[in-house]
């Protein structure tokens, strides 16, 4: 079933709803405005008769001039009793007869009382010499209140139809921005047309919400769309050169004709360093897919120091050539070891990569931060490639003859995100590159 559909049955379900409660209301005030005005003409005519009979009444029993017949008559019939409850005269028959009084009227002990018996409605007014009783048939109520069900029928049925003509109509207008947004997005799929958005609605309505919210969450697929595009391009161009020189010095070594030892030294370790860069290149890239995935990292307090100093000691025995300077102080930041670890490496293998001589790297508190400043005495960086330089696969025209492949900085700003933190490129004092990483750090206890 359709959504327009349920809306105008929706909207004829109130509206009927609507009508039941309305019409049993006035239906019950009707019924009760009815007996309450049928048993004041029942009062009236009985005082009237009572009035006609005089003082000194004349209750000779005798027969009616015209007495009505009550199973074909609405109209208000009058009898008049002794006191003994027999009947004097009477201006109604019922099957032939005039009709009979209940016993409960016989045996009512108050001057007036209301009986209904036998289709009648009766009412008894007792005075001097005995007891009027005026009655009328039940029909005459039920007829008026007949009338009044048969209106409200007629009349309701083709309210029920113009409402759900009328639903269905505002639920179609209504439903048409979210048909015309749904069509939208489906060419779009379709298409794979992510530059396309939505058209801008002047109104302020739910559907404009959606709107503005289909076209952000398109803005973000096309970003991360090209991204996954550059990212693809990227990774098969810096894995093409690896392969390439494995592939030539494998079919060397395999193919080719008989080389001296120095020569397949060389080709063997050619293919093993290009196999260490392309592992590497591959660690990071699966690092970045899980960073992309929506992996977390699970902070615990911890110091970062002595993670620090370790780091620094492991770095110095790989570099001896460099120079390194490792100054720290206590901080306590809510982290991921490993991350972490992950972090200084990066920073470092970067500034090694870099630095003519000297390394450095210091760890300081300032405010409510942790701040690690990892620095070289290279070239630097150009202001304009300092926010850049964390750009998977950027290098930049001072580096693109250097090896690494442009995604540890990448992966350093993941973690750093990930720690809450931020991370910037600058220039070091008396020149070279600085990285700067911000983390909260935790009280002491």
């Amino acid at each position: 079933m359709s959504l327009r559909l349920r809306l105008a049955l929706f909207g004829a379900a109130v509206v009927a709803l609507t009508l039941v409660l309305f019409g049993g209301l006035l239906y019950a005030l009707l019924s009760r405005g009815v007996t309450n005005d049928q048993d004041t003409a029942l009062r009236a005519r009985a005082g009237q008769a009572i009035s006609a009979l005089g003082v000194s009444p004349d209750l000779t029993p005798r027969a009616p001039l015209a007495p009505a017949d009550l199973r074909a008559s609405n109209e208000i019939f009058v009898e008049v009793f002794d006191r003994n409850w027999s009947l004097v005269y009477s201006t109604g028959v019922l099957n032939g007869v005039a009709p009979s009084m209940p016993q409960a009227l016989r045996d009512a002990t108050s001057p007036a009382a209301f009986a209904t018996d036998n289709g009648l409605r009766l009412y008894a007014l007792r005075f001097s010499s005995g007891t009027v009783v005026a009655g009328q048939s039940t029909r005459a109520p039920q007829s008026s209140l007949s009338g009044v069900l048969a209106f409200l029928v007629i009349s309701g049925v083709p309210t029920l139809i113009a409402a759900l003509a009328a639903s269905w109509l505002v639920a179609g207008r209504a439903l048409r921005p979210l048909k015309e947004v749904a069509s939208a997005a489906d060419g779009i799929g379709r298409a794979r047309d992510f530059g396309r958005r939505l058209a801008e609605r002047q109104s302020r309505d739910e559907v404009a919400l959606l709107s503005t919210s289909f076209n952000r969450m398109l803005e973000q697929l096309q970003d991360s769309f090209d991204s996954q595009r550059r990212f693809v391009a990227d990774a098969s161009h810096e894995l093409r050169t690896p392969l390439t020189t494995i592939q030539g010095n494998a079919g060397l070594l395999a193919r080719g004709p008989v080389l001296s030892d120095d020569i397949r030294r060389a080709a063997a370790i050619d293919i093993a360093a290009e196999t260490a860069r392309m592992t590497r290149l591959v660690d990071r890239m699966l690092t970045l897919a899980k960073a992309d995935s929506g992996l977390k990292l699970e902070l615990a307090a911890m110091d970062l120091a002595p993670v620090i100093g370790e780091v620094c000691r492991q770095a110095g025995t790989v570099h001896p050539e460099r120079h390194m300077q490792c100054a720290t102080v206590e901080a306590t930041i809510a982290g991921d070891e490993d991350a972490i670890r992950q972090l200084i490496w990066i920073l470092l293998d970067n500034a090694f990569r870099h630095a003519t001589s000297r390394v450095e790297i210091r760890l300081a508190t300032e405010g409510e931060w942790a701040r690690m400043t990892i620095s070289d005495d290279g070239p630097g960086i150009e202001p304009e490639d300092r926010e850049r330089v964390f750009e998977r696969f950027f290098r930049s025209d001072k580096a693109r003859h250097e090896p690494g492949a442009g995604l540890g900085l990448s992966i350093a700003r993941w973690i750093v995100d990930q720690h809450h933190g931020r991370i910037l490129a600058g220039e070091r004092a008396g020149g070279g590159a600085a990285m700067y990483v911000d983390i909260p750090s935790l009280p002491r206890s």
